[in-house]
C-alpha cells in the first residue's frame, strides 16, 4: 500500500475524535486555555469526576501534544498546565464545538416539550 492509499484510508475527523475523546477532555482544554491550570481548579470545576480521570485525561493530553505540564520545586509542590502551541490550534475548534453542543441540547429540550405537548 502506497503512503497515498494509506492516508486516503484514515480519516482525519476520526483522529481529531480520538484526540479529544475522554470524559470531559474538551472541558480541560478550555479550562487550560482560560489559564485555570492547576489541578486543584479543574477538580472543583469538575466536583462529578474523580481525581483518578482528570489526571488520566491529563496524561493523554499531554501525550498528545495538546497540553504541556511543569512542576514548580516548591512545598507544597505545585504543576500547572498549559496548551501548547500546537494545542493552541485546537483550542477555537473545542470552543466552538462545545457551543454547538449548547445549541443542540438546546433544540433537544425544544423538540422534547414540542412533542409533551
Amino acid at each position: 500500500m502506497s503512503e497515498i492509499e494509506k492516508i486516503e484510508t484514515v480519516c482525519p475527523s476520526d483522529i481529531f475524535l480520538q484526540v479529544i475523546k475522554g470524559k470531559c477532555k474538551t472541558t480541560l482544554i478550555m479550562l487550560i486555555g482560560k489559564n485555570r491550570n492547576r489541578f486543584t481548579e479543574m477538580k472543583k470545576t469538575l466536583p462529578t469526576i474523580s481525581e483518578r480521570t482528570i489526571a488520566k485525561q491529563l496524561r493523554e493530553l499531554e501525550a498528545d501534544g495538546i497540553i504541556s505540564r511543569k512542576v514548580f520545586n516548591e512545598v507544597p509542590l505545585r504543576v500547572e498546565y498549559y496548551l501548547t502551541e500546537y494545542g493552541e490550534s485546537i483550542y477555537p475548534i473545542v470552543r466552538d464545538m462545545r457551543k454547538w453542543g449548547h445549541i443542540h441540547l438546546k433544540h433537544l429540550e425544544n423538540a422534547y416539550r414540542n412533542q409533551s405537548k
